[in-house]
């Protein structure tokens, strides 16, 4: 078995195998990347794991490179199982393991498929959500699916807590049905195409506050985008601010983006529908504050946000 994944989700899977003595002949996972603000070269926490494990690691740039494919196929592995890699597995390489490679997807296809299913569960205020085992293919998150869990998700929860859920939930998933999906005692059922969704990459610009939006939406755009990249919107058009939490209130009569009120349960916006009270803010460079103890720093009463 050769297990390919990079980033926090993808390690809860890798250590549920090598937990329940399932470890891989060789682990896939990108290039380390300049992280923090000194910019240094980090590895994954995929291949911190691995190192600490003694497994050996490949970190090719890409797939489509002749060398890295032959030394895949010398592994003869009889399954990839892959977890948010994030490099593309071209045919060639989809063709080597015997069974085939198993993707770990966290949604319940074929809903959401794509980069971002756990911020686009939150956007569209599904009630739940969770993980699917899936059959790769050449197309996106397209394959049959062998198995799948759910849970459902919280009415204040975040794309961060839901994330770590999620991938705990996926690495119980995946040792309790590897051996069955390899000895072909479960059957992958093909994804019923009419019911396909698809969750795009997440940018920055994504994540600014539109207050022409209404409350509910807004609030659940802050839980989207928090961890990463972080709700945020300007004040005079210049001082950026995050918002990492916030609640809706009733019903507001003012245009939408002015600060109607500010005190000690938060500073209430005014949106298109509803108001959305700020409850948790960061300014640049400082740290993440209540709203009581940002309204004392900054004077937002009257003030229309944008």
């Amino acid at each position: 078995m050769i297990f390919a994944g990079t980033p926090e989700f993808a390690l809860a899977s890798l250590s549920a195998l090598v937990e329940a003595g399932i470890a891989p002949v060789a682990v896939l996972t990108q290039p380390d990347r300049p992280a923090g603000r000194g910019k240094r070269m980090t590895a994954s926490p995929v291949k911190r794991f691995a190192m600490k494990q003694g497994i050996p690691l490949m970190q090719p740039a890409t797939l489509r490179d002749e060398a890295t494919v032959a030394e895949l196929q010398a592994l003869e592995p009889d399954v990839m199982i892959v977890a948010a890699y994030g490099l593309i597995l071209p045919q060639n390489v989809l063709d080597i393991p015997v069974r085939g490679c198993l993707n770990v997807h966290a949604s319940l296809l074929p809903r959401w498929r794509g980069a971002a299913p756990i911020q686009a569960a939150l956007l569209a205020g599904d009630e739940a959500t969770g993980v699917c085992l899936m059959s790769m293919t050449a197309g996106l998150d397209c394959g049959p699916v062998f198995a799948s869990a759910s849970l459902a998700i919280a009415a204040d929860e975040t794309a961060g807590e839901l994330h770590d859920r999620l991938a705990n939930l996926g690495g119980e998933i995946l040792v309790a049905k590897l051996r069955d999906i390899l000895e072909k005692k479960i059957t992958a059922v093909p994804q019923d195409e009419s019911m396909a969704t698809y969750a795009g990459k997440i940018h920055t610009r994504d994540a600014r506050l539109d207050w022409s939006q209404t409350a509910s939406h807004l609030e659940r755009c802050v839980r989207a985008y928090n961890p990463v990249p972080g709700a945020f919107f300007f004040i005079d058009e210049s001082l950026r601010v995050k918002c990492w939490r916030a609640a809706c209130v009733p019903e507001i009569d003012a245009t939408p983006g002015t600060v109607v009120a500010s005190g000690p349960d938060g500073i209430d916006v005014a949106c298109a529908a509803g108001g959305l009270r700020l409850l948790e803010l960061q300014l640049p460079g400082k740290r993440r504050v209540q709203a009581r103890e940002f309204a004392k720093q900054v004077d937002l009463v009257g003030r229309e946000l944008s």
